[in-house]
């Protein structure tokens, strides 16, 4: 996620030493980052080794997939840009459901399962997001466009039919009982919003849903805190939601951005 910062930075400064940093950063994923399955990013926590062996996360579909197809298109690097689009392959392979079109949290490919198999909002708005953003980046002429935007338009016609009437998303997706979570909410809201005008209607709804969260200092409120994949469902609706965070400040950005560039027309 540092490397997205780092790729913006140069392009708004031109000042190499950011983009030299963000150079390191996609090496080590391409050369160094622990794998599995046949280059799959493992899910890691800085410093720890292994603690959740072999196990992909819908995280790193934001967090290093789109950061490796965004630098590789700026430099013009085939390795970053087909790594990074393995990382899409195996994440919808891995993590989208058969049945709902969403997305789970996590895999273990050493328990070959899903874990607790909870569709979280804010995963799958990770996953939603990238993938619209990474179709901009995609010619329509490469086999992985079609792959990419046939997953994104399932999940999305499922994600509609779940919107809560608040214009926001239960933290479950599935789950009317778990409470309404605003990072989530406004991640799905901006992939629908990149789609395009067969979506205005809950772009809508979530605009006025996601504004009421809006502190006057601009805190974020109702943002779920860091989520490891839970053990059940009850470990997610227990994830507090008290405090400003700081994914939470980045994807109501994300989307309140994009919806003045629509305004404006840029």
């Amino acid at each position: 996620s540092i490397g997205h910062t780092l790729i913006t930075l140069y392009k708004a400064t031109d000042e190499e030493k950011y983009l030299e940093y963000a150079i390191q950063m996609a090496d080590f994923l391409l050369n160094d980052a622990e794998k599995f399955a046949d280059g799959v990013l493992q899910h890691t926590v800085n410093g720890v080794k292994n603690v959740f062996p072999e196990q992909a996360w819908v995280d790193t579909m934001f967090m290093a997939g789109y950061f490796l197809l965004r630098i590789g298109h700026i430099l013009d690097r085939k390795d970053y840009i087909d790594f990074g689009l393995k990382q899409y392959h195996a994440h919808e392979q891995f993590l989208q459901d058969d049945l709902t079109n969403l997305y789970y949290h996590g895999w273990d490919n050493i328990a070959q399962d899903h874990m607790s198999g909870i569709f979280w909002a804010r995963g799958n708005s990770w996953a939603a997001y990238t993938m619209a953003r990474a179709l901009e980046l995609v010619k329509v002429q490469h086999p992985s466009f079609m792959i990419i935007e046939g997953s994104l338009r399932d999940q999305l016609s499922a994600l509609v039919r779940l919107q809560d009437e608040s214009g926001l998303w239960h933290t479950i997706v599935t789950d009317p009982e778990s409470y309404l979570e605003t990072s989530g909410s406004a991640g799905i809201a901006a992939a629908l919003l990149t789609k395009g005008k067969l979506y205005n209607k809950y772009v809508q709804k979530s605009t006025d849903g996601i504004l009421k969260q809006v502190k006057e200092d601009g805190s974020i409120m109702n943002v779920s805190a860091g989520t490891a994949v839970m053990d059940d469902a009850e470990g997610y609706k227990w994830v507090p939601y008290k405090r400003v965070q700081g994914w939470g400040q980045g994807l109501v950005l994300a989307f309140l951005s994009l919806l003045l560039k629509h305004h404006s027309g840029n």
